[in-house]
């Protein structure tokens, strides 16, 4: 039996997500809302907002959506996932109590904290002179977190104690992340390599993902402000069996646990981004959804139909499947928008993505595009060039290929993604 399946989002993420569904066996029709101009080559794009939860569960309902897939952290925030299980409709993703893990720093450092999960030492502030004072009295280096949602852009890793006043004022005085910023985590600087980890979730069982290495600042070495990601590579050749084993045991278990203790039990796809310090793992970080660009690096080496893993977390029958991984490497290279991530131009006209698309091995994800007459760049990330090979200088050589092939005004990307995890082998 065909399952009619709609995919909520319009990023590189749900483009990934839709190349992969697109490929089951089992899909019938394949919807994503709103889309982009990727995503109308595998899926119909569907204009309903995000998080118009409202439209997207009458829209379900109306089209006899059999699973619909969360992409962004909005609409769980939103409390997606309660709305549609209310009405009868088989969604993926945690609840908005769950993805609080997510929605809120504070909750999920004070979470931690509790369930002895490794991290840095924090402490969290609502007013803006108490956070100036202890951050003087800390000094730098240090790290300022908006505690909400913001886009990826709310990490502020201060290298000096006049960025973190300057990054304090930010969020908490000029509002740069609105409501996000009415609470901000400090927290102490880790030193070391940063790795992403995904794990499904049924609420019971947890299979984690090959670890995979994203790069969030804007420039080559780290450098310039974070974004919600510029690149990544997957796997990761250094992180062992026996790291992802303690990842598992000391990070996942225990935070699954803590989650289902108060009442919160997580079932979906949950992320914890990693810092490798020379005192061992520490969690950074959670997301409670598919990251992007590491997305769009996993659909290219997953070898299971995703529709059974996503039903299966769903249905609370993980346990019963096993999940295949193509050999070899995958990369993803992002090609974003000039003047990202502060103000950019919308509109401009993108040239080569076919080209591109012919290099071997290479597969183009969406994800600030819209297709008018002809295809323009609509958002600050614009395209995700994705590619594998056996080696992961194979797969970053034919990234790179092709994205010499692309052309638009203002156009910027990383010349050094997986340069780090190169010289590390």
């Amino acid at each position: 039996m065909k399952t009619n399946v709609l995919i909520i989002g319009s990023g590189g993420r749900e483009h990934a997500l839709a190349w992969k569904l697109a490929q089951s066996p089992r899909i019938g029709k394949l919807y994503v809302a709103p889309g982009n101009g990727g995503t109308r080559q595998v899926a119909e794009n569907i204009p309903i907002e995000a998080t118009d939860i409202d439209g997207l569960v009458k829209f379900a309902e109306k089209n006899e959506i059999g699973l619909t897939v969360v992409g962004p952290d909005d609409p769980l925030a939103l409390g997606v996932v309660d709305t549609f299980r209310l009405r009868g409709l088989r969604i993926f993703g945690p609840t908005r109590t769950a993805a609080e893990i997510e929605s809120s720093k504070a909750f999920a450092k004070n979470l931690m904290s509790e369930a002895n999960i490794p991290t840095a030492t924090f402490k969290i502030f609502s007013e803006y002179n108490k956070a100036l004072s202890y951050v003087r009295e800390r000094g730098a280096p240090i790290v300022v977190k908006a505690s909400g949602l913001a886009l990826g852009k709310g990490v502020y890793v201060c290298k000096t104690l006049a960025e973190a006043e300057g990054a304090l004022a930010e969020i908490m005085v000029d509002y740069a992340h609105k409501e996000a910023g009415n609470e901000v985590v400090v927290e102490e600087f880790l030193d070391g390599q940063e790795i992403s980890i995904h794990v499904f979730c049924d609420g019971k069982t947890f299979v984690l993902l090959p670890p995979a290495q994203d790069h969030k600042p804007i420039h080559d070495n780290d450098e310039g402000k974070n974004t919600g990601g510029m690149g990544t590579i997957a796997p990761v050749s250094w992180v062992s069996a026996d790291t992802l084993k303690i990842v598992g045991e000391q990070v996942v278990r225990p935070t699954i646990e803590a989650l289902t203790k108060c009442g919160r039990p997580f079932s979906g796809l949950l992320y914890p981004g990693l810092k490798m310090t020379s005192t061992g793992l520490k969690v950074l970080e959670f997301n409670a959804r598919f990251g992007d660009p590491e997305t769009q690096s996993y659909m290219r080496l997953l070898k299971t139909d995703l529709l059974d893993i996503l039903e299966a977390c769903v249905d609370g029958t993980l346990a019963e499947l096993a999940i295949e991984w193509n050999s070899g490497f995958a990369v993803c290279v992002v090609i974003a928008s000039g003047g990202y991530p502060d103000e950019y131009k919308k509109g401009v006209p993108l040239r080569g993505v076919a080209e591109a698309e012919r290099v071997s091995n290479v597969v183009m994800f969406h994800a600030g595009t819209i297709f008018e007459n002809e295809l323009k760049t609509s958002g600050g990330r614009v395209l995700g060039v994705s590619a594998t090979g056996n080696t992961l200088r194979d797969a970053l050589n034919s990234a790179y290929e092709a994205a010499r092939l692309i052309q638009f005004e203002g156009m910027q990307y990383r010349s050094d993604i997986g340069a780090k995890a190169l010289s590390t082998t």
